[in-house]
This record gives C-alpha cells, sequence and structure tokens, in this order.
C-alpha cells in the first residue's frame, strides 16, 4: 500500500458516516419529533414522509461506504492477509456492514407497510395508539426496534474502522507483520 487513498477512505467513512448520523437522528429527532404532531393521525404521515425523503441520501450513502470499504479491502489486501488481527477484524466488519444493511432494508418495508395507511391514528411514528390498526401497529412495533438497531451496528462499524486505522500504524504493521515472517536459522 505505497499509494495514498484518501477518495476511497473518505468514500467509507463518509458514506457511514451518513448512514449511522441519519439513522440516529431519524431514531431521536423524526420519530420523536412525530409525537409532538398535534393531530394523532398526522403522526405517522410526518414520520413516514420525513423517512422517505432521507431513503434516497441513505441507500447513497450506504453505497458509496460499500464502494470506498471494497476499495479499501483491494488496496490493502497484503496487510489483510499478512497482518495479525487485520483480516479478523475486515471479517467482522464485513459480516457486520451486511447485518446493517439487512436491517436497514427491512426497516424500509416495514416503513412502506407504514405508508400505506400514513393516516392512521398513532402516539408517534414508531409509537401505536389502542386505535392504530393491527397490521400498522405490528410495524410500529418492529420499527421501534430497528430504529435503535441501525445505529447501534453502524456505531460498532465506525469503532471498527477506528481500530483498523490504529493497525495502520508502522508500530502495529511490523508487529502484526513479525509472527508470519519466516523464522531464519531455527
Amino acid at each position: 500500500m505505497a499509494e495514498r487513498q484518501t477518495v476511497i477512505r473518505s468514500m467509507h467513512d463518509l458514506g457511514l458516516a451518513a448512514w449511522f448520523g441519519g439513522s440516529l437522528f431519524g431514531a431521536v429527532g423524526l420519530n420523536g419529533a412525530s409525537a409532538a404532531v398535534s393531530d394523532p393521525s398526522d403522526r405517522t404521515h410526518v414520520a413516514t414522509v420525513g423517512w422517505a425523503k432521507w431513503a434516497p441520501v441513505n441507500a447513497a450513502a450506504i453505497a458509496v461506504h460499500a464502494v470506498g470499504g471494497i476499495a479499501l479491502i483491494a488496496g490493502n489486501k497484503g496487510r489483510v492477509v499478512g497482518q495479525s488481527g487485520t483480516r479478523g477484524n475486515t471479517l467482522v466488519k464485513g459480516a457486520l456492514t451486511l447485518a446493517a444493511m439487512g436491517v436497514t432494508a427491512y426497516s424500509g418495508t416495514q416503513g412502506a407497510r407504514l405508508g400505506k395507511d400514513s393516516k392512521a391514528p398513532a402516539n408517534s411514528g414508531v409509537d401505536p395508539s389502542p386505535e392504530t390498526p393491527a397490521e400498522q401497529a405490528k410495524a410500529m412495533k418492529q420499527l421501534k426496534l430497528l430504529q435503535w438497531a441501525i445505529p447501534v451496528l453502524t456505531g460498532t462499524l465506525l469503532v471498527l474502522g477506528a481500530q483498523q486505522g490504529e493497525q495502520q500504524k508502522a508500530s502495529e504493521v511490523v508487529k502484526g507483520l513479525l509472527p508470519s515472517l519466516p523464522t531464519l536459522g531455527r
């Protein structure tokens, strides 16, 4: 890895930052604020419209993150294979990325279910009221959990990315490659 990777690192990090930040804002700000809408039949509508406006930006952020991540793995393949600890981090990070993508996609399908009858009365965008139809109530209950799963998964990815940055320090690279070097004279 002799060349700089500023563009692909930026794609990886900015995409993940947008994915994490958008999902956290949605859970705290958008879904939280929907409870303050005065008409209970507008609460779900406000939340679903906000999430629908965010969805294309979120999809782009995920795509940019994925392209950046794949390019980083390709650009660092020798170190990923040879440096102790790096392969494990990369595999865990890949699995968590796929899990976060899956949870995000499933969350989108549940949001689409809500959008079909977004004028149903509710306590908030993720809290059904006794008057909320059963299908929407079920989707809301699932979204109430999913809204936190996405920031937890993407936040963990941010921490693993920081760990990868630490693994790229010269002292860590040397320490990580020493066990894989052939022993001379033994």
